[in-house]
């Protein structure tokens, strides 16, 4: 019976299709594993997102983990300071490593699943939607992501 009940509640997740839509500077991204026509759970809610206001409040206050999950050439072409680049491709392993592996590779401390300053953001938003997933399923459960991305981070400090 409680098969049956899991079965039913599965069933009804909404679910989001990927298509072949770019999503990072005209291209797609060779490291996203997202296949055209696969099915993914719908991206986490709201309560997972961080605004551009609360980001700067956190890079102010020297209190965020910010990774960038884009590829490491878009990186290199701009990102918000103090993030560290890695890219979606590794993630998991990435958070897998020992933490002197982790120091060694990425040049910081590697997150702890109770941290609650973690924040990814990619270009616009579907890569970090995808790697906060990767995160809660590895049990970092406090992990959130800034939905607009580097996109929405230059507009903002460009002003209107």
């Amino acid at each position: 019976m409680v098969l049956v009940a899991y079965a039913l509640w599965l069933l009804a997740l909404p679910l989001v299709v990927v298509t072949t839509e770019t999503h990072c500077s005209g291209a797609p991204d060779p490291l996203c594993n997202a296949k055209p026509g696969a099915k993914y759970k719908e991206p986490p809610t709201t309560d997972s997102e961080v605004s551009y206001k609360e980001l700067k409040e956190l890079l102010s206050s020297g209190s965020v983990q910010l990774f960038d999950v884009r590829n490491p050439d878009e990186f290199k072409a701009g990102h918000i300071p103090d993030s560290t680049n890695v890219p979606l491709g590794e993630l998991q392993e990435a958070l897998e490593l020992s933490p002197d592996q982790f120091r060694q590779r990425y040049g910081v401390r590697v997150p702890d699943k109770e941290d609650g300053d973690i924040v990814v953001y990619c270009q616009r938003g579907r890569r970090s939607a995808t790697a906060l997933d990767i995160m809660w399923a590895l049990g970092f459960s406090r992990a959130r992501h800034y939905p607009g991305g580097y996109s929405a981070w230059v507009q903002h400090e460009e002003g209107p």
